[in-house]
């Protein structure tokens, strides 16, 4: 539908989003990795690693051989891992774009923790949906589109560049793609629930994100651009002279290990 490039919303908190640049990080980090393994050790990784509903429900049993870490730490390593190049792309690509001011609302450490409970989220709907699902499911996306909801609750009028249709730069209101984006996410969960593609783990995401940011932004951050926005997120120039500010108005079965068609994410 549309790619996020770029939003004009300074920060006012924090001078820095270390906590988003880490995460980004530690992605293209374990990506890259995946990328370099060896066919049987990625699906160790995979398996290993991935959020296998069956498995935390206790439906089915993980082979011994392919249990990397307690499952229940699976809520949150599953969203380190990516099916592909697009996959990974698109995920961190929102994640730069709109992570930031989360971040800057909330504050680093909170922000982690958002972040987290929001990638356990996704797992968690994901999971009650389809509890005795065998697919790993992997990628960062039930925490981004817990990223993507704060923003909009944050910031609906900033103004963001996007792309539509793969070839349209266009200045919007952030509510406008935003909003069209969650709903489609909820559109596809109501009614294509034979992809290969998690829509549970973005509801999931995005119900976690919306919640959140009420409690655990700082004290005196306002919704919904309820306050004057910083000159460089809204400053309108009229003349090389001149600046306006515009104010905003207030996979294993019972006992083995069965290879699967496509990966959950």
């Amino acid at each position: 539908m549309f790619i996020p490039l770029h939003d004009r919303n300074a920060l006012k908190h924090i001078k820095r989003q270390y906590v988003t640049l880490g995460l980004i990080t530690a992605n293209v980090v374990v990506h890259v990795l995946t990328l370099m393994m060896p066919e049987k050790l990625l699906e160790m990784c995979i398996y290993g690693l991935g959020f296998i509903a069956a498995v935390v429900f206790d439906f089915a049993d993980l082979d011994p051989s392919l249990v990397l870490v307690p499952e229940d730490s699976t809520y949150v390593t599953y969203a380190f891992l990516h099916a592909s190049w697009l996959h990974f792309g698109s995920n961190m690509l929102f994640l730069w774009v709109f992570g930031d001011n989360v971040e800057d609302a909330l504050g680093h450490w909170r922000f982690l923790l958002f972040y987290l409970v929001c990638a356990a989220a996704g797992a968690l709907v994901h999971g009650l949906l389809a509890p005795t699902s065998q697919a790993p499911l992997i990628g960062a996306s039930g925490a981004v589109s817990g990223v993507v909801a704060a923003y909009l609750m944050l910031h609906p009028k900033v103004r963001v560049w996007v792309l539509v249709l793969m070839r349209f730069p266009l200045p919007l209101p952030a509510f406008i793609p935003l909003a069209l984006w969650i709903g489609q996410q909820f559109f596809m969960l109501l009614f294509n629930a034979d992809s290969n593609v998690s829509f549970g783990a973005h509801v999931g995401g995005i119900i976690a994100g919306a919640l959140l940011v009420l409690v655990l932004r700082r004290p005196g951050v306002p919704l919904f651009d309820r306050t004057i926005v910083t000159p460089r997120a809204v400053e309108h120039r009229e003349s090389p002279m001149a600046e306006v500010v515009v104010p905003a108005p207030a996979q294993p079965t019972a006992r083995t290990t069965p290879r699967v068609s496509h990966w959950g994410r």
